[in-house]
């Protein structure tokens, strides 16, 4: 009977504890932050002003020789008027300490099926493969005034 008594009082505090955990405002709250991560906050303020273009396989070498990193997020492409978002298959393995090792024989185009690695900056070491995905062009748009004049 005691064995009882302990095993209900038991489950009551995991199931209250439970309950306070899973409330909707926790789990709301939660969703909020991992949605917008630091790096995905760095992205949002890079691609302020631009509009995401349909996504396409490859783009040219001359788009890619900007190249910035956002930690755990995504390798952004390009200056000026668009830029290139590529989120790769695995994100959270993207760090900004690597860099990419992108082995090309004579194709003058960066495209989601690229042989890639990354080498820690530092050491020369083999840190990891990269799989890109689609690339994915914003556009800046143009204000109402200049669009106007």
């Amino acid at each position: 009977m005691v064995r009882s008594l302990k095993s209900i009082a038991i489950t009551a505090a995991g199931a209250a504890g439970l309950a306070l955990i899973a409330s909707p405002a926790a789990m709301a709250e939660d969703a909020e932050s991992a949605e917008m991560t630091k790096g995905e906050k760095k992205l949002q303020k890079i691609l302020e002003g631009r509009v995401a273009g349909e996504p396409v396989r490859c783009i040219r070498r001359f788009e890619s020789r900007r190249q910035r990193t956002i930690d755990d997020t995504a390798y952004v492409y390009g200056s000026g008027k668009t830029l290139y978002v590529q989120r790769t298959k695995h994100p959270e393995s993207i760090d900004d300490d690597d860099i990419l090792v992108i082995r090309k024989f004579g194709d003058s185009r960066l495209c989601r099926l690229e042989q890639i690695t990354t080498v820690d900056r530092f050491t020369g070491f083999f840190t990891g493969a990269v799989f890109f995905d689609d690339f994915v062009p914003y556009t800046r748009v143009e204000k109402q005034s200049e669009a106007e004049s």
